[in-house]
C-alpha cells in the first residue's frame, strides 16, 4: 500500500565560526567531536572558517592550522555598528509547552477497522490513546501553539528570539515548515530551520541549540519537536497504526553562564546500517504513459509524482536494538556530566513502548517511579515525545528546577543519542 504523503528532510549544517569554537565536556566530548578547518586568515579575530563533524569513531580534536587564538571572551564583529557576541557560555531550560490534536483515537475505535483489540495493544505497547490531526490542524500550527506556551512560561517576548529548530521527519512543506512556524510566532528575528533525525531528533535539536548559545553568540532559542506519523501508517496494518500519534512539544533556552549550564553530558550516535528495520522511502516508479509523441520522440520517462510508501518497521529488530543501545548512550552521557544513575530524578526516554522503558529502566538500574511515561494517552510521536512528556511534568509539578533528567531519543536512520539536561 503506497501513501500520497509529504516528505522526509535531512539536516546538514556548516559554518564560520568567528573564533576557535570550545566543547563543553568532559575527555569524552573531544573523543566524539572533531573539527576541520577550510581555511584560515590571520586577523585581528583570528577568523577560522570550521566544519563540525560527528564522528563514529574516537578522535581527538585536530586543527589543521596552528597557533589559533582562542577567545571566551567578547569577539568584536567587523563593521561598524554591530553588536558584540560573547561566546563560551552554557545554557538554560526555562520555558516548555507542547500540543495536540483535538482527535482522540482509542484501542477500541481502532479495533472497529483493524483486527486487534485494547488488551493485545495495551499488553504489547502500554498504549491506550492516541491524538491525530483533524481539519484545520497540521505540524505547523501544533508547533505554534507549543511554541507560544514555552515562550509564556520563559517570558520571553517572540521578537527576541534568536533561533528556531523545528525538529520534524513530516514537515507540512518540502522545504521545511519552521520559516512558516516562525512567522505564526512574530519570530521576526530568528533564524528558522527545519533539522530532521526521526524520532531521535529532538535530542539532537537539543544539543544542536546548546552549540549556538555556545559557539554562536545566540541568546534565545526555540527547541521545537513536532511530528504527524498519522499521515505516514497504513491504517490497516495492526503492526504499526497501533503505535503512532501526532503533536508537537517546545523548549526555550536561555543563554547563562557556565555555572547554570542546564546540558550536563550528551552522546549522539547513528548507523545507516539499521534503516531497512524502520524506514518511509520514496516511491521512485517511472510515469511510463509517457509516449513517443509525447516526449517529441525522446526516450525520456517523466518520474511519476512524488509519494511516499507507508512507515515499515521490523518491531522485534527495533526493540532488540533500542534496549540494548539506548541505555549505553545514556550511560556514556552521565559520564561526560560526571554523574551515575544514582544522581538522575527523572529517565525520560522517547515513549516508543512501555516494555522498551522498562527495559532501559532496568539496564540502568533506574527505580521505576523515577521513569516519566505518558505513551498510553499519546503513542508514540516522534520527534514531539520527550518534550510533550517533559512539558506534562514540569507543568504538574513533577518535575522541579534543579532536577537532573536523562533522556534519549531513539528510532529511524537508525539514530539514537541521550542528554543529560538540569531543568531551570
Amino acid at each position: 500500500m503506497a501513501c500520497a504523503t509529504g516528505p522526509v528532510l535531512h539536516f546538514s549544517a556548516s559554518w564560520t565560526a568567528s573564533t576557535v569554537l570550545s566543547l563543553r565536556g568532559g575527555a569524552n566530548a573531544y573523543e566524539r567531536v572533531s573539527l576541520g578547518c577550510s581555511h584560515w586568515r590571520a586577523t585581528p579575530s583570528h577568523v577560522v572558517g570550521c566544519r563540525a563533524v560527528m564522528s563514529a569513531e574516537n578522535r581527538d580534536v585536530s586543527l589543521d592550522s596552528s597557533g589559533l587564538k582562542q577567545n571566551e571572551g567578547e569577539l568584536s564583529h567587523q563593521g561598524g555598528d554591530e553588536q558584540r557576541r560573547r561566546v563560551g557560555r552554557g545554557s538554560k531550560l526555562v520555558g516548555s509547552g507542547s500540543a495536540v490534536p483535538k482527535k482522540l483515537i482509542s484501542n477500541e475505535e481502532l479495533s472497529k477497522f483493524v483486527d486487534t483489540s485494547d488488551e493485545w495493544i495495551s499488553v504489547r505497547t502500554g498504549i491506550r490513546n492516541r491524538r491525530v490531526l483533524g481539519e484545520n490542524e497540521s505540524v505547523t500550527s501544533l508547533s505554534v501553539e507549543a511554541s507560544r506556551k514555552a515562550l509564556e512560561m520563559a517570558n520571553v517576548n517572540p521578537e527576541d528570539v534568536d533561533l528556531l529548530l523545528l525538529c520534524t521527519s513530516t514537515p507540512d512543506d518540502l522545504f521545511g515548515s519552521a520559516p512558516q512556524v516562525q512567522k505564526l510566532l512574530g519570530c521576526h528575528n530568528a533564524l528558522a530551520f527545519d533539522l530532521t533525525a526521526a524520532c531521535s531528533g529532538f535530542v539532537l535539536g537539543l544539543v544542536t541549540a546548546t552549540r549556538f548559545i555556545r559557539g554562536g553568540g545566540y541568546q534565545n532559542v526555540l527547541v521545537v519537536g513536532a511530528d504527524a506519523l498519522s499521515r505516514y501508517v497504513d491504517w490497516t496494518d495492526r503492526g504499526t497504526c497501533i503505535l503512532f500519534g501526532d503533536a508537537s512539544g517546545a523548549l526555550l533556552l536561555q543563554a547563562a553562564t557556565d555555572d547554570q549550564d542546564s546540558l550536563l553530558g550528551f552522546d549522539l550516535r547513528s548507523d545507516g546500517n539499521g534503516h531497512k528495520h524502520l524506514h518511509v522511502t520514496i516511491d521512485n516508479v517511472l510515469d511510463d504513459s509517457s509516449s513517443g509523441a509525447d516526449s517529441n520522440g525522446s526516450a525520456f520517462l517523466k518520474p511519476r509524482k512524488a509519494s511516499y510508501e507507508c512507515l515499515q518497521m521490523n518491531g522485534k529488530e527495533v526493540f532488540k536494538f533500542a534496549v540494548r543501545a539506548v541505555p549505553q548512550v545514556v550511560e556514556g552521557a552521565l559520564h561526560e556530566a560526571g554523574l551515575t544513575g544514582d544522581n538522575v530524578d527523572w529517565l525520560l526516554l522517547h515513549q516508543a513502548n512501555q516494555r522498551i522503558l522498562d527495559s532501559v529502566s532496568d539496564r540502568l538500574h533506574i527505580p521505576s517511579e523515577k521513569v516519566i511515561s505518558n505513551l498510553a494517552n499519546y503513542g508514540n510521536t516522534s520527534a514531539a515525545s520527550i518534550p510533550l512528556a517533559l512539558d506534562e511534568a514540569v507543568r504538574s509539578g513533577k518535575v522541579k528546577a534543579g532536577d537532573v533528567v536523562a533522556t534519549a531519543g531513539f528510532g529511524a536512520g537508525l539514530t539514537w543519542g541521550s542528554a543529560i539536561v538540569r531543568w531551570g
